[in-house]
């Protein structure tokens, strides 16, 4: 019982957002408006209802005596709606809580009530508009890339992209017999094309820009960059209606001349950070690019600033996708775009892809990507680019270094968490015991007080050289010796490469690496020179 109170805290405690609806029903709660909610939470994905607590923030336990036969009230919504309705009683010290736990509506089909599609529209409930009933309808509808354009043939696709394509595929796949295919053998293979004509995947990926302007003219992507917040033209704007592979690497090529590298100083060395990583770039805009909804009008934007990237696609996340569990759910919205890709090697067979643009934002201390500006008509990603903590980045290189290899995604999000200074989810309890076993994180205080602070042995907040430093930075020397040793390396070099090691600490480790054989200069001045290896006598 004492678990479940805790639990009922916990919901308590959470925003009243799309699976939790309070309801005070002291007396009494009118069973077709529970029917009704129960309707509406299952076409958002499910929830639960909670009757005996207030509604506004801090919420209380009032005590309600509604629905006192609670097996009879369970087993009439499940005959009204068709789902697998819970409910349960929890005896709080301040009176009796319903909860009603209402599982999602199935893929592609709303649940009506009284031949109404319910939703929540504030303290109320509203018909379902038709955009959403739209969305939901498509869920369990044909893949609009697998269908064929009635118009297009195959002179309508890219030489360029096409040869492109077979060589990716082949490099993927280790199958030399596509070098040798026809162009109608590899796209049959590849399900592109086929007897009944050429699909839209063969178009959105392969098509050439007329061909794309008479069939599918909202199939491009737009590339803004802009030096301020201030509205009015872009500084540089380029519109991609073309084959996407014929692109892909040209808009990173865009996005990284204006990719400014961050510093922070480990120990004797002076390391960089990319504002954008090319992995994450690269990711957002394969995803947009991807799960767009192409029956839709709009374009993908792809917009730079100087510290932030935001990739917007038409179309809200693929059904059963939130912000809160793409990580860990992903639908293709288009799959033959996605398994042309995956053939190609651009996506992750797994589906990982927003895995790799959440551990590349938490190892660099940036934002965490963030969908909340995204609604049910487009997809609206931002990633920041600022470093927040070198302190951490360092910590995060200690410890994946103590584990002998990469933290899981899951791991890095409550180290994330942990820097913030804010308390990981209760889904995420295993994963914090799992980091506090490993010594990684370390706990202060009981209960809802509970504060997690990264392990004293592995952070140091003052970046000052360990002896573990003191090696790397002897071997990154002569690494950059061994690279020049045709003409030599100066004092000066090496002092330029490496900023934050000064003069005195540099002659100590060159002292250091020469008695151990590995080097020797020629000349005593400051012109002198370093080359590896032992002086010949």
């Amino acid at each position: 019982m004492n678990a479940r109170l805790q639990v009922l805290q916990v919901w308590m405690d959470a925003d009243e957002g799309e699976h939790l609806e309070f309801k005070e029903a002291k007396a009494n709660f009118h069973f077709e408006k529970l029917v009704k909610y129960c309707a509406a939470l299952a076409n958002e994905g499910g929830g639960r209802i909670i009757l005996g607590v207030s509604d506004k923030k801090p919420r209380k336990v009032v005590g309600s005596q509604a629905f006192t036969d609670l097996a009879r009230t369970k087993a009439g919504i499940i005959e009204r709606l068709r789902l697998r309705i819970e409910a349960e009683e929890i005896s709080h010290p301040n009176g009796r809580v319903v909860v009603v736990h209402v599982p999602p509506r199935p893929l592609g089909m709303p649940v009506s009530v009284e031949g109404a599609y319910w939703m929540r529209s504030g303290e109320d409930l509203a018909p379902m508009t038709t955009d959403m009933l739209r969305r939901i309808f498509d869920e369990s509808g044909p893949d609009f890339s697998a269908e064929v354009c009635p118009k297009a043939t195959v002179a309508d696709l890219d030489p360029v992209a096409i040869e492109s394509f077979r060589q990716r595929w082949r490099e993927e796949s280790g199958n030399a017999a596509l070098a040798t295919a026809s162009v109608e053998q590899l796209l049959g293979d590849a399900d592109l094309v086929s007897s009944d004509g050429v699909t839209y995947a063969a178009l959105i990926l392969l098509g050439k820009e007329k061909s794309l302007a008479k069939h599918l003219a909202q199939a491009e992507v737009i590339f803004e960059y802009r030096s301020s917040e201030v509205p009015g033209p872009a500084n540089q704007r380029e519109e991609y209606r073309q084959g996407f592979l014929r692109f892909f690497d040209k808009i990173w090529q865009t996005i990284n001349l204006r990719n400014d590298k961050q510093h922070f100083q480990e120990g004797f060395v002076m390391h960089h950070i990319d504002t954008f990583r090319e992995g994450s770039a690269r990711e957002a805009i394969l995803n947009a690019v991807s799960h767009r909804d192409y029956r839709h009008p709009g374009s993908v934007f792809v917009r730079q600033f100087p510290r932030r990237l935001e990739i917007v696609s038409p179309g809200g996340l693929p059904a059963g996708v939130t912000p809160d569990n793409i990580i860990d759910k992903q639908l293709p919205r288009n799959r033959r775009i996605a398994e042309s890709l995956l053939r190609c090697g651009l996506v992750e067979r797994s589906g990982q892809g927003a895995n790799q643009m959440l551990v590349e934002c938490v190892r660099d201390s940036k934002p965490l990507p963030d969908y909340s500006q995204s609604d049910e008509h487009e997809v609206f990603l931002q990633l920041h680019g600022e470093m927040q903590d070198a302190n951490f980045i360092r910590f995060l290189s200690r410890i994946e270094s103590d584990a002998g290899a990469p933290l899981s995604s899951h791991e890095y999000l409550v180290l994330d968490y942990v820097r913030r200074g804010v308390a990981p989810p209760s889904r995420w309890r295993d994963v914090v015991q799992a980091l506090k076993a490993r010594e990684y994180i370390e706990s202060h205080g009981h209960g809802r007080g509970t504060k997690y602070l990264p392990a004293p042995q592995h952070y140091d907040a003052s970046g000052q050289p360990r002896p573990t430093d003191r090696d790397a930075a002897k071997a990154t020397i002569l690494q950059y010796i061994n690279d020049h040793r045709d003409e030599g390396s100066t004092i000066g070099d090496l002092l330029t490469e490496f900023p934050a090691v000064s003069r005195d600490q540099m002659r100590t480790l060159l002292k250091e690496i020469k008695s151990e054989g590995k080097t020797y200069s020629t000349g005593r001045t400051k012109r002198g020179r370093w080359y590896p290896g032992e002086a010949t006598p």
